[in-house]
């Protein structure tokens, strides 16, 4: 038995010369998450038109994008420039919070986008005061309250494992790696992840396929202008749930099951898909497709290089 000081990680290998190519390429990937969600931030609060329900809660989606970005990328890259691919135990339960705290906050944030598409589209005459900016401002202060308080009571009972091993098999830390190093039974953790999983995972998408069998009736039974609004606010939100659900869905499977037969470097790429495809993906899908944005973002554009 031991208390660990620092946990080895053991996913990385030596890529010799391609090590200064990994480099480059994430940190490209980095600068375009940070750049496409700060620009679209910027724009959606220097724009007062921009002060709707919708926008707002796609406000709070790219804060939680540069922030789960932000506790992956920068260890990361200092990672594969590195020798000995050790991290101190405080640091990697850190990353641990910041990683599962950003899954959790993603779902419950498209829950929240999911029930005011609900409101917007089967009770468009009521929308306005069913869905006030003080009503959005108290669901987004929750949903991040929520998560963040959800994990802390997480790390909480993982830090004081009793552990017999220091070695994680992934690229960066993981709540459940550490806990198969326990020396001891693990079944109040196991309780509670599921409780937490269900709260912030389950319920959430239990919201979502609610309010999208109310929209589709509506489409169905509606107008072609009420089907073509129901297709242009709901296609990005649907892609973007498709998006993470996959990419979390990938990274409980490798998590859960043995998967020594797959490649390390799809395994790796599997374990590192929620964490960076929705932040370079979900800027992209949303300033295409909300005209709003993309007009403020050209004016933006235009003035600076003006």
């Amino acid at each position: 038995m031991l208390n660990s000081t620092h946990f080895t990680l053991a996913a990385y290998f030596d890529t010799g010369l391609l090590t200064y190519l990994y480099f480059l390429s994430v940190m490209l990937l980095y600068v375009l998450i940070v750049s496409s969600n700060l620009l679209l931030i910027v724009v959606i609060c220097m724009n007062r038109s921009l002060h709707e329900p919708m926008y707002l809660f796609l406000c709070s989606l790219f804060v939680n994008e540069l922030y789960g970005s932000t506790g992956l990328f920068p260890f990361l890259l200092v990672q594969i420039l590195s020798d000995v691919h050790t991290v101190s135990a405080s640091f990697c339960f850190l990353q641990i919070f910041c990683v599962y705290s950003y899954g959790n906050l993603e779902f419950l944030n498209l829950a929240v986008m999911s029930y005011d598409r609900y409101l917007a589209i089967c009770y468009p005459l009521q929308y306005n005061t069913r869905m006030t900016n003080n009503k959005v401002v108290i669901l987004i202060v929750q949903i991040w309250f929520l998560s963040l308080f959800a994990n802390l009571v997480g790390l909480y009972l993982i830090v004081p494992l009793q552990l017999c091993g220091s070695i994680i098999n992934k690229v960066y830390c993981d709540n459940y790696s550490i806990a198969k190093l326990a020396c001891y039974d693990t079944t109040v953790n196991n309780i509670y992840g599921l409780f937490a999983t269900s709260l912030s995972v389950f319920a959430p998408l239990i919201l979502i396929l609610y309010t999208y069998i109310k929209i589709l009736k509506v489409c169905f039974s509606g107008s072609k202008q009420t089907r073509q609004k129901a297709v242009s606010t709901c296609t990005p939100h649907l892609a973007s749930l498709l998006n993470f659900s996959f990419g979390a869905c990938f990274e409980i499977v490798q998590a859960r099951f043995n998967m020594n037969n797959v490649p390390i470097i799809l395994r790796i790429f599997l374990s590192l898909y929620f964490l960076t495809c929705p932040p370079l993906f979900n800027p992209v899908m949303y300033g295409l497709n909300q005209s709003k944005i993309r007009i403020t973002c050209k004016s933006l554009i235009s003035n600076v290089h003006y």
